[in-house]
């Protein structure tokens, strides 16, 4: 089982298969990235052995966003022409058959959260931090989040998270079901296998049955959200506020807003 791109990884373990993208230090999401993504999840769901799987990152970061650093030309992440396609790639994930446990070893921020968000379980280490910072870059939330983290933590936590911006922490996330499980670093990928061989010791056919139930509408729920996330974000775009949140960031201070 191979996929042709250099930024994702496939590797057997048995009957579960570990997802590996290497964007180091910060693992920052691209289309082609997300793309390659789910071409390697469909090359599982394809594979009769394989029964379930792991996502897993290279470096300190699980995944960092989207690089709005000025002058990088990153900030071009936010087009509309790049968000639709992003947006059309994170659905084809929330697509998948197959169970998906995410290895969560350090920052999960903005679409790194909703990629965290496609898998069914995350297993996190105490260093991980899950951030919806999108206010604090004067945007608005995207990657199907606005329905994929309410659905998981419930609407007030997820409100908390959204509208302040706030970093959680691995064990704040623990606590509101954002994190199944959370162990210390050096046992995160075993426990993350471990996780996914547990699943996959069961009836396979029963266990995507369950899976598809339990899933029931997700991708025609993620499709409508990020329809209407999209459509913020091109609102949101041109602002002064956008300019000054990405300027804040990367200058690592406090955005100076004006609500225009």
């Amino acid at each position: 089982m191979t996929i042709a791109d250099h930024t994702v990884s496939i590797e057997r373990d048995g009957d579960i298969a570990i997802v590996t993208f290497h964007r180091p230090p910060h693992n920052f999401v691209s289309i082609d990235l997300v793309g390659a993504l789910a071409d390697a999840f469909d090359a599982i769901d394809a594979d009769p052995g394989c029964r379930a799987s792991v996502l897993r990152s290279e470096g300190r970061a699980f995944c960092a966003g989207a690089d709005l650093t000025p002058g990088t030309g990153s900030v071009d992440g936010v087009r509309e022409d790049f968000t639709h396609a992003l947006y059309a790639q994170a659905a084809r994930l929330f697509g998948v058959r197959k169970p998906i446990v995410a290895a969560v070893q350090g920052a999960a921020v903005g679409a790194g959260l909703g990629l965290a968000l496609v898998a069914d379980f995350r297993v996190a280490a105490p260093e991980a931090r899950f951030v919806a910072n999108f206010v604090k870059l004067g945007f608005h939330p995207g990657f199907g989040i606005t329905h994929s983290l309410p659905r998981l933590i419930g609407d007030q936590r997820a409100a908390l998270m959204l509208l302040t911006g706030r970093r959680v922490t691995g064990e704040t996330a623990r606590d509101w079901g954002l994190v199944d499980q959370l162990v210390e670093l050096d046992g995160l990928d075993e426990a993350a296998r471990a996780l996914a061989r547990e699943i996959a010791e069961n009836a396979p056919l029963a266990v995507q049955s369950t899976r598809a139930t339990l899933r029931a509408g997700l991708v025609a729920a993620i499709r409508a959200a990020t329809a209407i996330e999209a459509l913020r974000q091109a609102e949101l775009r041109d602002t002064e506020d956008f300019s000054e949140g990405v300027r804040s960031v990367a200058e690592r201070r406090p955005g100076r807003f004006t609500g225009r």
